[in-house]
């Protein structure tokens, strides 16, 4: 079994970050560039926090050995015994050798640093900018971001000179390496214990409140009235560029050199609008012919940036406003089948995507009645207990844990109970709780937040790639310094234990923090024990009573605003209702009168049709005739009657000239509407 779990865990983590994804991102429309750098970027960071476990255990395991090798001892088989006490070190079924964990943690750690500072945010730039070839993007985010790398040069030089200023060092590469590493963990631990403290709080309340229906159809029509006002602006945004295009695309013709230019934005434009405008269009003019002020390639490409976001952003408004009102009818159906006598959900409307033959056999509508109406709020209530349980035990543990005597964190006191006896099952599924608890509370953080349109993670495939990008920065940013402070709370790091052990693998990577002592002893130790003002603040919604005075609408459910939204949201969600079930009453009689009355009609289609296929093929048969005999006669008398029309008929005074035979005209056919035709473009009131 010796590197199997290190395996499968990487495989596992592998179709996780995929999964996750694919559920953001979009594979088909958006740049294979994009989608892997993010995907490699929540990849590596996931594999850190699954990996850390592994390191833990190996780790005790090899204090044990490194104690045993110390004090007389005999070995037997796959363990090490000591002599005095017969004390047995047991190898962990999931041990890895020697020299893997930190040539692993080397790679993955300097990769995740590589994307979150030099690739990723130059992608960023890249993926914005409105730029027609790959030069024009490159140039753009290479100014982009100048600024951006300039002050992190700054900060490392600061450090720097520190470091050389100070007597008591001597810089060596090692020590420079430990003052980069510092620098990143700083500023991703002073992020970390903001989302920190945020999720510890906001995780518990939300499954806590999930458990109440009427708040949860409350909150979404809260959000239906926000959503509407945002598909409105989005619509009346994408409209206004859309004319800005049309004006652009009317005044740039065929042969100008900028042509190419506006073609490439007409592609990113919708269907409808480019259907619209290609009706619209006439390419047969020279750009040369009328002296018009033409735009320049600078504004062309922030017209091309403008049209990407607004098209983005209208898409993921009209999705995210479908998906709203199915929640919104699926929590009203909830509400009217908590009081059902019959114990079977019933819906209001079927689901538009087709159901799951294995899904329908076990998820019968009792089944699905007794655990909505009756098992999902009890479910919610005591998992949020747990959840509650578990952010006490972390915030106590973070303004605790660089205490050694006595053990204060609790999650050291559990790991080093489980290390005395050498149980690492216990001490592997320990951490993982732990540090999975950690993650979910900074993650779920990373996935609510929404810095107004800049940056914004939808569900569905509407997650744009700036978001996706910026989203990989913040995971690989934040991974690092919340693995340890994970391992400052387990005790395992020796710079919080003040222990002379075997350090793990991944700390060792790190270096020792030692070089600066003003972060080691100071920002890591009592930083985070800011984490209980943040979680007062989140727990008593200061946040979002600040955000409310500023003018952002916020859920509360003592605010006048508040209250507006919810009674609008709920007159538009009545709407939408009432027009879907229209749309299914007109499907239902529709359907009804084919079933009733298909047969009939076909019927009758198919005696209408065989009845034209006789009377076409009677007509083709005359047709076929021979008429040779009849023809100058013919023709002799239908050169009568069409004298005698044409005489009965006004004659054009103001025509040029006067044909005598209707019949010897330039084209060689009569014209039916004899001389009224040329008095239509004759000036016939000339001389009124």
């Amino acid at each position: 079994m010796s590197g199997a779990a290190l395996g499968l865990e990487i495989v596992f983590v592998f179709f996780l970050a995929l999964f996750l994804l694919h559920r953001y991102g979009d594979f088909k429309k958006q740049h294979r560039l994009v989608i892997i750098a993010t995907l490699l970027a929540w990849y590596l960071c996931f594999l850190i926090v699954f990996i850390l476990p592994l390191d833990v255990s190996t780790t005790i395991y090899n204090r044990c050995k490194l104690a045993v090798n110390s004090s007389p001892a005999e070995s037997n088989g796959s363990y090490v015994t000591l002599a005095p006490s017969k004390q047995k070190c047991f190898k962990p079924w999931s041990y890895i050798p020697n020299g893997i964990m930190p040539i692993f943690w080397r790679v993955v750690y300097w990769t995740s640093q590589f994307l979150t500072w030099i690739l990723l945010p130059f992608m960023q730039s890249y993926a914005r900018s409105g730029g027609f070839s790959i030069t024009g993007k490159i140039k753009t985010a290479l100014i982009e971001n100048a600024i951006y790398y300039g002050t992190y040069l700054l900060i490392f030089g600061a450090f720097l000179i520190y470091v050389a200023v100070n007597p008591n060092f001597n810089l060596q590469w090692n020590q420079l390496q430990t003052i980069g590493i510092a620098a990143a963990n700083t500023w991703g631990l002073f992020l970390l214990v903001l989302l920190l403290g945020y999720g510890l709080v906001e995780i518990p309340r939300s499954h806590w409140n999930g458990a109440k229906r009427g708040y949860l159809l409350m909150k979404t029509y809260f959000k239906a009235a926000k959503l509407m006002t945002e598909k409105a602006d989005a619509e009346e945004n994408l409209e206004d560029i859309m004319e800005a295009i049309r004006k652009v695309s009317e005044s740039i013709k065929y042969n100008h050199p900028l042509r190419k230019c506006v073609d490439t934005i007409l592609k990113k434009c919708p269907t409808e609008y480019q259907e619209r405008m290609g009706r619209n269009m006439d390419d047969y003019e020279d750009f040369d012919e009328r002296q018009n002020s033409y735009p320049s390639e600078k504004s062309l490409v922030k017209l091309h940036k403008q049209v990407i976001y607004s098209v983005q952003r209208h898409r993921r408004t009209q999705v995210q406003w479908q998906i709203l009102l199915e929640q919104a009818f699926y929590l009203e159906d909830v509400a009217k089948n908590e009081t059902s006598a019959t114990r079977q959900f019933v819906h209001t409307f079927h689901s538009q995507e087709p159901e799951n033959k294995i899904i329908q056999y076990f998820y019968t509508p009792t089944v699905e009645w007794y655990w909505e109406c009756l098992l999902r709020p009890w479910f919610y209530r005591v998992l949020a207990v747990v959840l509650a349980t578990f952010s006490v035990i972390v915030v106590w543990s973070e303004c605790t844990f660089f205490s050694t005597k006595p053990v204060l964190s609790l999650f050291a006191v559990f790991i080093q109970l489980a290390e005395k006896t050498y149980n690492y099952i216990y001490i592997e599924m320990a951490c993982f709780l732990t540090i999975f608890f950690l993650s979910i509370c900074v993650y779920s953080t990373v996935f609510r937040i929404r810095v107004f349109n800049y940056y914004y993670l939808a569900s569905h495939h509407q997650t744009d790639a700036y978001s996706l990008l910026f989203s990989g920065m913040l995971f690989c940013r934040l991974t690092p310094p919340l693995c340890l402070n994970f391992l400052g709370l387990t005790h395992m790091d020796a710079t919080i234990s003040h222990k002379n052990t075997q350090p793990t693998a991944y700390t060792s990577i790190m270096g020792s923090m030692r070089v600066l002592s003003f972060i080691a002893d100071g920002f890591y130790i009592y930083y985070p024990i800011l984490v209980v003002i943040l979680c007062i603040a989140t727990y008593f919604s200061l946040g979002t009573r600040c955000l409310n005075l500023l003018g952002f609408q916020q859920f509360m459910g003592d605010s006048e605003m508040t209250s507006d939204l919810i009674d609008e949201g709920k007159e538009l969600i009545r709407r939408e209702k009432r027009k879907r079930q229209r749309q299914e009453e007109g499907e239902n009689r529709r359907r009804e009168w084919k079933e009733r009355y298909g047969n009939r009609d076909d019927s009758t289609r198919n005696r209408v049709v065989h009845t034209d296929q006789k009377e076409s093929s009677f007509s083709e048969t005359n047709a076929n005739r021979p008429l040779s005999k009849y023809t100058r006669s013919n023709g002799r008398n239908e050169r009568d009657r069409i004298e005698l029309l044409q005489d009965a008929e006004p004659l054009d005074f103001n025509a040029d000239s006067i044909n005598d035979d209707p019949l010897e005209s330039d084209s060689g056919r009569y014209q039916p509407g004899g001389r009224y035709l040329s008095m239509s473009r004759s000036k016939i009131f000339d001389d009124v």
